[in-house]
């Protein structure tokens, strides 16, 4: 009975352990009047245990996805991805141009020097919940959204 009680209890220690993840720097992108998108980003550093970011929730918009680009012939194209996965010991950085939050259809204008909140959730069930500051972040670059395949981004000469 002894050895059971035991085995319970390491499997239970075992299977609860959750990520270590380490969010720092988070912030989500300011927009102008109209704009019904926006995209939040910050570095991920995770403990000894690997794990991924499956997706997240928002107050601040209707859905929250995970992004990426990709550069083809002169044009980014961003597409939704399943997972932004953290290596044991390592950092992933979610980055304009590069992994990011999406939140897809605003409830309100994203403003310079407000927060809004962002639940990330990881692969082992744990959650963080963070508040972002809304920050404007400049870039040359125009978004064009195309039905079926997904964002489009085109660089501004």
């Amino acid at each position: 009975m002894m050895k059971k009680a035991l085995a319970l209890t390491a499997a239970l220690l075992s299977s609860s352990v959750l990520a270590d993840v380490i969010v720092e720097a988070p912030y989500a992108r300011a927009v102008p009047p109209g704009q019904t998108n926006s995209a939040a980003f910050m570095t991920l550093n995770n403990g000894d245990k690997a794990v991924s970011l499956i997706g997240g929730s928002s107050s601040a918009a209707r859905v929250v996805e995970l992004h990426t680009h990709t550069h083809k012939d002169g044009v980014m194209s961003m597409r939704q991805i399943d997972k932004v996965e953290l290596p044991a010991n390592g950092e992933v950085t979610l980055e304009p141009g590069g992994l990011h939050v999406m939140l897809i259809g605003l409830k309100e204008q994203l403003k310079t020097d407000q927060q809004i909140d962002l639940t990330l959730n990881f692969s082992d069930g744990s959650r963080q919940v963070l508040k972002l500051p809304v920050r404007s972040v400049m870039g040359g670059m125009k978004m064009s959204h195309n039905k079926g395949e997904g964002h489009q981004h085109k660089h501004q000469n």
